[in-house]
């Protein structure tokens, strides 16, 4: 298997508070990795430093064999916005834009043209059962809709890792299961590693690795 991100000694601090505390983890290509922990716990810290998002007070997060943090800002953006997605909890779309427009964004920020962009997310929605809404806007859709939307928009450029911050946690339980299960099909798929922040140990289940995160702390993994 090869590492696509390594994180060693993470550390991550709000003012004098430790978040995050020597925190190491491997992920490899398409593996999902799930970090469970309580709120506050610290596992949203460690996510977005995964992802280039916040940078460590110490410690390094490497990304297919680039220290981020020796990264210009403009290089960190671009592999953030080319080889990287996001899921989050209320899927943050933008509500004046249709399914196919928020789902293709990603492409569309690449500089792909927008028929191609368009046709991709077309393609990817209706793999989610959306492909009859594509002309919807956001803000006239389901919350159930609205997540897959932004699942698609995660996964439309194929991105090597998606990190996802409780992604089915404003979902009832039926629509929950239905978009974890299409997420994380469509991403071993194309071989794209995810990492799961959950409170949820039905969420964590889903995942080929678990840890535990209590109050900075990421303790060991276990293989599910």
């Amino acid at each position: 298997m090869t590492v696509i991100l390594h994180a060693e000694n993470v550390n991550f601090l709000y003012g004098e508070q430790h978040a995050v505390r020597d925190a190491d983890l491997t992920l490899n290509r398409g593996e999902v990795a799930a970090i469970m922990g309580s709120s506050g716990s610290g596992k949203s810290s460690l996510l977005y430093c995964l992802a280039g998002v916040l940078p460590p007070a110490s410690g390094t997060v490497t990304f297919d064999g680039m220290v981020l943090s020796s990264l210009p800002d403009v290089e960190l953006s671009a592999l953030r916005r080319e080889r990287i997605g996001f899921v989050f909890q209320y899927g943050e779309l933008l509500d004046e834009l249709t399914a196919e427009e928020n789902a293709a964004l990603p492409l569309r920020l690449a500089g792909v043209p927008k028929d191609r962009a368009h046709a991709a997310a077309a393609r990817i929605l209706a793999r989610l059962g959306l492909g009859d809404l594509l002309r919807r806007r956001a803000s006239k859709l389901s919350g159930g809709q609205r997540q897959r939307i932004a699942v698609a928009r995660a996964l439309v450029h194929q991105p090597d890792v998606v990190f996802a911050d409780e992604p089915t946690g404003a979902l009832d339980s039926s629509n929950a299961s239905t978009v974890l299960e299409e997420f994380l099909r469509l991403a071993k798929e194309q071989d794209t590693a995810v990492v799961i922040v959950t409170h949820d140990p039905q969420v964590a289940a889903k995942a080929d690795t678990q840890y535990m995160m209590v109050d900075g702390v990421l303790a060991q993994s276990v293989t599910a």
